[in-house]
């Protein structure tokens, strides 16, 4: 059996490798190995509970759905579209080979709606989903994700501000949460 499937029908959430691909298109395959990259337990916060990171950035709304997307994308045609509203699919469309395979849109609340609180209602509903800036887009890839933005950041206040080295200097950061597991990176390397 090839790595990232299941033999209960249900779909395991390791990506696959290899070249076997259970979709009709490598298009298609991508994007459902985005999915399941995203919900790895070594790479996903709580895959269990379809969290990526962030604490509440989910990738699908929850374990049935996710099952639904997956067969979906194993069954949608070169020229069909997914839509996806908050971590739930909700159409597939005969579109175009041209256009894209998934169109999905995140927590979306009208304005006067838009706050934590009818937020929260809803998603205990299982109305909607949280799914931060990448968990949705099935795009998270982990720190390395972050790595170069908190370099490139960290690299601008060295060179602002201590002509372009850090060495001897205390770098404090703060409010990174998750994503704090990289800021000590940058600033190793700019005090070489």
């Amino acid at each position: 059996m090839m790595r990232g499937g299941g033999n209960d029908g249900c779909a395991s959430k390791t990506s696959p490798v290899g070249t076997e691909k259970t979709c009709t298109t490598w298009e298609i395959e991508a994007l459902k190995r985005l999915l399941l990259n995203c919900l790895d337990p070594h790479v996903a916060q709580d895959s269990e509970r379809m969290i990526v990171y962030g604490g509440t950035g989910k990738a699908v709304r929850n374990e049935s759905t996710f099952q639904v997307i997956i067969r979906e994308l194993e069954a949608l045609a070169g020229d069909e579209t997914l839509l996806i509203q908050s971590g739930k699919p909700v159409g597939k469309f005969r579109t175009y080979a041209s256009f894209p395979r998934i169109v999905a849109s995140s927590s979306m609340l009208v304005p006067t709606a838009a706050n934590w609180e009818t937020f929260n209602e809803l998603e205990t509903k299982g109305l909607t989903s949280y799914g931060q800036s990448t968990a949705a887009a099935w795009a998270y890839i982990g720190v390395q994700g972050i790595l170069q933005t908190t370099f490139e950041t960290i690299g601008e206040i060295a060179e602002r501000h201590f002509s372009g080295k850090l060495n001897g200097r205390i770098v404090l950061t703060s409010g990174l949460g998750a994503m704090g597991a990289a800021s000590h990176y940058p600033s190793q390397c700019m005090a070489v």
